[in-house]
């Protein structure tokens, strides 16, 4: 009977995946059963960067001199009409909720390799503001830091971090601006649990790093905190 159920749902989801078909966010191919939303061929063509295993990349010099920093890095490159931006797209406006576990699980497989993976003593998810997260109905860095766990073990404190105020898109603004857009929005609750530990601060993407800057403050003013930071994309600058 149990073969028998496994078969009708099969069946199921093949004449769903047919009426409803779930496409790659990367190049748009019918999926059929695939469910997570990026075909393999997608995966194995994003841009890596390997900051994970350089010392001093790019993402490190992004915040040298602003804020203290252990480790930092991005997975993938962010480039303009690329696959990368197709699929970050899909996650964040397009409701494409299943690709966020996936990319999280990715991210993983990749900081599983990182010397520096077993000095982390928690993940935080950087936290988007309640309304627009009510609207998008999930917060994608809790999904990337949800697939990260899934694949390293390293715990996941979810509820820590709160943005008190919505900001406005920054994707066109520059270095200032976005600072000056970022200034005292974010806060820490409970603060305590996060007392002598090493934190990795997870979001979907750096440019500028004034988000994160903002947000590392807050961790690092809570005695004894040392921060690592990991992004899924880079975008290069202009």
């Amino acid at each position: 009977m149990y073969f028998v159920g496994m078969q009708v749902s099969s069946l199921l989801d093949f004449f769903t995946a047919l009426v409803f078909p779930h496409t790659c966010a990367g190049c748009g191919s019918n999926q059929l059963l695939n469910k997570n939303g990026i075909c393999t061929a997608c995966l194995w063509s994003l841009p890596l960067t390997g900051f994970l295993q350089i010392p001093d990349n790019d993402t490190d010099q992004i915040f040298k001199g602003r804020i203290r920093v252990e480790y930092s890095a991005a997975a993938t490159y962010f480039l303009p009409q690329s696959t990368v931006q197709s699929i970050l797209h899909a996650l964040k406006y397009s409701y494409r909720k299943e690709l966020g576990l996936q990319l999280g699980k990715w991210m993983g497989s990749q900081l599983a390799d990182c010397t520096w993976a077993n000095k982390i003593d928690c993940i935080l998810p950087m936290p988007l503001h309640p309304l627009r997260e009510a609207v998008r109905g999930y917060n994608q860095a809790d999904l990337l830091s949800e697939g990260i766990h899934q694949q390293t073990g390293l715990p996941v404190e979810f509820n820590l971090l709160q943005r008190n105020t919505p900001t406005r898109s920054q994707t066109t603004q520059h270095r200032t601006e976005r600072w000056q857009n970022m200034k005292d929005v974010f806060q820490v609750r409970q603060a305590s649990k996060l007392e002598n530990k090493h934190v990795l601060l997870i979001d979907d993407v750096v440019t500028t790093g004034a988000t994160l800057e903002a947000m590392g403050q807050k961790i690092l003013a809570i005695p004894g905190t040392r921060l690592s930071i990991y992004c899924f994309a880079y975008t290069l600058p202009h």
